[in-house]
């Protein structure tokens, strides 16, 4: 029995003013408990896709699906205002540059993640409900950074500050994780640390799709790869079989 279908992306275009399209007529769907690796060379489109599913970025045409399945599927990429901040609870990012905040200790940037609901006001005087107090506790034993609560962001390792930009998208309880690029600052053994995270949540029936340049990576952690060569789908199936010749179609210069 096929997982349900969280995600169908439709003919997505995106383009900058009269500059070449970044993506071109791109389709795929997304399934819960998937973990999907994105690859591709730099300026592919890879980030640029995530970010137009989060909403961070807009689109030029074609269709993002939220829940297509579902009695209430939507346009993702048509909402806005209180619209869009429910649909970005619904599909959490994590970025390439963790963007927390350096000042706040540790377990304040995880709560941030349920700033949506909470508000702003509240949040800055640290009015967090019971509730979520005690589910920020969970996600920074489960990273193992609990001995790490009250310390300031800015005086984490890569590494920790990854895995607690990784606690706070899971505070949003999210259907869907994005995560742009979260390893390829970090050594091998924190990469190891953040991919099995990753694995472990795709177990929990959230689909996660994230972007990597390592193959070894690839194989070793995510069950479907989508591979991006000048904004289209070169291939997309299983990493066994990601062969030579497709990856070097996937990686060839646009220019040769």
């Amino acid at each position: 029995m096929q997982s349900e279908k969280l995600l169908s992306i439709v003919n997505l275009d995106k383009s900058y003013g009269n500059h070449h399209p970044v993506i071109k007529k791109l389709s795929m769907d997304l399934y819960a408990g998937e973990l999907v690796a994105i690859i591709g060379r730099s300026g592919a489109g890879k980030s640029t896709l995530l970010h137009m599913i989060n909403g961070t970025i807009s689109t030029t045409g074609g269709d993002i699906i939220a829940f297509p399945d579902s009695d209430t599927p939507q346009k993702a990429h048509l909402l806005k205002g209180k619209a869009l901040r429910h649909w970005r609870s619904q599909c959490g990012m994590i970025f390439q540059d963790f963007c927390l905040v350096p000042r706040l200790d540790v377990i304040t940037n995880v709560l941030l993640g349920r700033l949506s609901d909470t508000g702003t006001l509240r949040s800055l005087f640290k009015f967090f409900p019971k509730k979520d107090v005690e589910r920020a506790i969970e996600l920074l034993e489960w990273t193992g950074l609990i001995n790490q609560a009250l310390q300031r962001a800015e005086n984490l390792s890569g590494g920790q500050s990854q895995r607690v930009a990784i606690a706070r998208a899971l505070m949003q309880t999210p259907r869907i994780l994005l995560a742009d690029e979260p390893v390829a600052s970090l050594d091998p053994k924190n990469t190891h640390r953040v991919m099995e995270a990753l694995q472990e949540i795709s177990a929990q029936n959230i689909a996660v799709m994230v972007n990597l340049h390592s193959i070894e990576q690839v194989k070793q952690y995510c069950s479907r790869v989508v591979g991006i060569a000048s904004g289209e789908i070169i291939y997309n199936g299983s990493p066994d079989g990601l062969t030579e010749d497709i990856q070097q179609r996937i990686y060839a210069n646009p220019a040769s």
